[in-house]
């Protein structure tokens, strides 16, 4: 039962997160408390970026707060100028929340995400093939778009009961680029619950603790290995930083994170 919850959790992080807006309508809550209307949320062009803000209290300009359940702490984010440009800190402790973005719908073909991340201390216990211990200081997460009546009967019943719960509509599918503690790089781990979400690691082990990590990732190659077809749109970037699963805390920081289109050689 507990990891059935929890599942039904995640379809809804999922699904309100990203912006795909089902029928009826829903909220999610800011971090203050406040309700959200996820089908309010404006489809942006560009992400956001980081550096092109002062540090300050509250949420990045274009990002909306997501919480996983109401019983979870909220992982703390905030503007910060760090060596000399703003970034993005993320404080948690034995939480889980994250920010998101909803785009307008593009091709994934040549289209490439770029990042740079930092993580400051371990989380030992974290072990993301493992579900009860699926921790991570640092996510980034892509949701894609495609036509859902080819999936198994399964995973459309899936999809039903995260529309049901939520009033939101879970992608397609979803590329999650993590930094992991013991899993090794470019390893794809499926999610216990659905095989609609992957993670791939991008990351491994504590070596690199307070270090920038630069990353760019070719989507629609990534997206053709770990789910055996192409693409289809994306539609929404989101990230997460959660401790709530190992009961742990850690701190971390995001740099701009980048959609940039590459020309095909």
């Amino acid at each position: 039962m507990l990891k059935s919850l929890c599942y039904l959790f995640l379809t809804y992080l999922i699904a309100t997160l990203l912006g795909c807006a089902g029928p009826g309508g829903s909220s999610v809550q800011d971090e203050s408390g406040q309700a959200l209307n996820i089908n309010q949320l404006p489809a942006q062009e560009e992400l956001p970026k980081f550096s092109a803000e002062t540090a300050r209290e509250g949420m990045p300009n274009g990002w909306n707060f997501y919480r996983i359940a109401p019983y979870k702490k909220n992982t703390v984010y905030r503007l910060e100028n760090y060596q000399g440009r703003t970034v993005l800190s993320a404080n948690s402790k034995t939480s889980a929340s994250g920010l998101a973005v909803k785009l307008r719908p593009r091709s994934a073909s040549n289209l490439w995400l770029q990042w740079e991340w930092k993580a400051t201390n371990a989380i030992p216990n974290a072990d993301n093939a493992d579900g009860p211990s699926d921790d991570a200081p640092l996510r980034i997460l892509v949701a894609f778009d495609g036509n859902k009546s080819k999936l198994s009967l399964k995973e459309r019943l899936n999809f039903e009961m995260a529309n049901l719960i939520s009033g939101q509509e879970m992608p397609y599918a979803t590329l999650m680029y993590i930094w992991s503690g013991k899993t090794p790089v470019d390893t794809i781990i499926t999610n216990a619950h659905t095989s609609r979400i992957k993670m791939i690691v991008v990351d491994s082990g504590w070596d690199g603790l307070g270090q920038w990590h630069q990353h760019q990732r070719d989507l629609a190659a990534d997206y053709k290995r770990a789910y055996g077809e192409a693409p289809g749109e994306v539609i929404g970037i989101a990230l997460l930083t959660d401790t709530d699963n190992t009961k742990s805390e850690t701190r971390a920081f995001y740099g701009d994170i980048e959609l940039v289109r590459k020309n095909s050689k």
